[in-house]
């Protein structure tokens, strides 16, 4: 599978990504924490993305994904096999040439009606196919835009909660700026004096305030910046600090034989 044209057509990071997941895969090929691994291995959001959008993970709303093509790439014998502990997420599969597939004639647990009771809740294929899909992504960049705050701009009130209004103001924003913005706008912010309370009111900047429209324009168009002191002017170099020198020796030298030249000797006034 991997040999494949369509595999090798993704990025690097994005095939990379692939055979991380499938290190830390459980024996049946479920991943449990697939935002926190493409984190830790240095990977962008837009891989498991990417990796979801081909197919080669299929998503649930728990938060896990299993490999599609797990069957296809490994042979575990048996007895040495140790079960899913995601056997709700399993039972909407089924299996066809060895690939996983979300089976529509499957029902989830919790749509199952007990006694009497009529289910109150339910999903089918479609909805967890692709209405999941655009949830687990708009959850993974609120998520990574969060962590990229909290692990950045330390100076500031730490982020403990995406509320529904904080996610409303990152989707709003992620409409006409990228991931890589905020991540700009965040180290713009952490070295900013202004924004961390050097001010005449002792007002510091938060979360929410960075992210309004026009705030987040003004912290990335410079506006925050600290003015270099004369304490934060780069020391030159000893190639500066010697061609200066040179300079100002040639200087003196045209200077001196100027005044020599100028000079024209008296006798009857030897020295005027």
């Amino acid at each position: 599978m991997v040999d494949t044209d369509k595999f090798l057509e993704m990025p690097p990071s994005t095939q990379a990504l692939y055979f991380h997941l499938g290190m830390r895969a459980d024996d049946d090929g479920f991943v449990s924490s697939p935002k926190k691994i493409t984190q830790f291995v240095n990977c962008g959001n837009d891989d498991l993305k990417l990796l979801l959008a081909k197919g080669y993970l299929i998503p649930f709303e728990s938060g896990v994904v299993v490999i599609s093509d797990w069957n296809v790439n490994n042979w575990i014998r048996a007895d040495r096999k140790h079960a899913t502990r995601f056997e709700q997420e399993k039972s909407l599969l089924s299996i066809s040439n060895d690939i996983y597939i979300l089976d529509a004639n499957q029902v989830p647990t919790k749509c199952q009606p007990s006694a009497n009771q009529m289910p109150t809740e339910c999903h089918t294929e479609d909805s967890i196919g692709k209405d999941s899909i655009g949830k687990d992504r708009d959850r993974a960049e609120y998520q990574q835009i969060a962590d990229m705050y909290n692990n950045t701009c330390v100076s500031f009130p730490r982020l403990y909660k995406l509320s529904e209004s904080r996610k409303k103001a990152i989707k709003a924003r992620l409409q006409t700026y990228s991931v890589e913005d905020f991540q700009r706008m965040f180290e713009m912010a952490e070295g900013s004096s202004f924004l961390k309370g050097a001010n005449n009111r002792n007002w510091s900047a938060t979360f929410d305030w960075m992210v309004k429209d026009a705030n987040m324009a003004k912290i990335l168009d410079g506006n925050y910046q600290d003015r270099q002191s004369e304490s934060q002017i780069p020391e030159k170099t000893p190639e500066e600090i010697e061609r200066e020198k040179r300079e100002e020796q040639e200087a003196l030298n045209r200077i001196e034989r100027a005044l020599k030249e100028e000079y024209v000797y008296d006798p009857e006034h030897p020295f005027q």
